[in-house]
């Protein structure tokens, strides 16, 4: 009896024992995710629809967790995404900000907390579409982003020339920003080995979006990963405009592609490996998630499905 006894404390001991272990990896696996704080609430495109694209894309890979923050007109709706933490967010808490948002200005204090968060390192910001539309009059946001929806007399643009050398364009001279009629279009890889962009075939085709042209902007420690083509048919510029790029801001880390518009260009497998890329990128300056099988060709598109 005595036997049978120490046996079943020594199996309870042995239990307990790997159940703690077992909670303790699972806390520490948790602790390893990159943590992202998701910004939208107001925006001149249907962030309702998009951040929950987003949010899923990250949180998929298993190497992030995503809380979303919505900063709401008086009186409007609260998103799809429930799981909502209150605006502002305690950004010491997260790794990664990503802007959903264009829209009123955030407060003075946060403004500030943000910028001095990003110069020290602390934390990392991620800039999609129409994000790079808002705060024209915030210098700090202006160097953050590099280039965004601005008029052509608010800072350079960036282009190629026939060679596909960078040419800056000075302000007033050449257009602001804009866009044709949506269409598929193909993105052009400029740096192949940077970690973002590294094993993405040379062209892909991205699916239906808006393509922005003649982005403006201080444009300083821009580094440009991937251009598309503006084609006068579709009501662009007739030259390469930037797609995907990176900011150095002091410490920080910054990835910006203006893809995005709606559910459609959010869907493209190539934005969405581009996005946790991109956002991988921004919060550790390495890249470990893989570019997936299905991903784009330079003839074809490829999306996820709408369930």
């Amino acid at each position: 009896m005595q036997r049978l006894m120490r046996i079943s404390f020594l199996l309870l001991t042995a239990c307990t024992l790997f159940g703690v272990d077992a909670t303790q990896a699972e806390d520490k696996k948790a602790e390893d995710k990159i943590k992202v704080i998701l910004i939208d609430g107001q925006n001149n495109h249907n962030w309702r629809a998009t951040t929950p694209i987003m949010k899923k894309a990250l949180e998929d890979t298993g190497r992030f967790t995503v809380d979303v923050t919505s900063n709401l007109k008086e009186g409007d709706k609260p998103g799809n995404v429930k799981d909502t933490v209150p605006f502002p967010p305690d950004l010491g808490k997260y790794n990664v900000v990503l802007s959903n948002y264009n829209g009123a200005a955030w407060t003075a204090e946060f403004q500030k907390t943000l910028d001095e968060n990003l110069k020290t390192g602390k934390v990392s910001l991620v800039i999609v579409h129409a994000a790079n539309n808002a705060f024209g009059n915030w210098d700090q946001y202006n160097k953050m982003i590099g280039m965004g929806w601005r008029g052509n007399g608010a800072g350079d643009r960036l282009t190629l020339d026939a060679d596909g050398k960078e040419v800056r364009v000075p302000k007033g001279k050449g257009p602001g920003a804009g866009h044709g009629s949506q269409h598929p279009f193909k993105v052009v890889v400029r740096d192949g080995e940077h970690p973002i962009t590294k094993g993405m075939p040379k062209e892909w085709m991205h699916a239906q979006d808006e393509l922005y042209h003649g982005m403006r902007g201080p444009i300083e420690n821009v580094h440009l990963l991937a251009t598309s083509f503006a084609d006068k048919a579709k009501g662009g510029t007739g030259e390469h405009e930037p797609m995907i790029w990176t900011v150095t801001y002091d410490k920080g880390r910054v990835f910006h592609t203006p893809m995005g518009h709606d559910v459609a260009g959010m869907r493209c497998i190539g934005f969405i490996t581009t996005l946790q890329r991109g956002t991988e990128w921004a919060a550790t300056g390495k890249v470990t998630l893989p570019i997936p099988k299905d991903f784009p060709t330079a003839e074809k598109t490829s999306s996820i499905s709408e369930k």
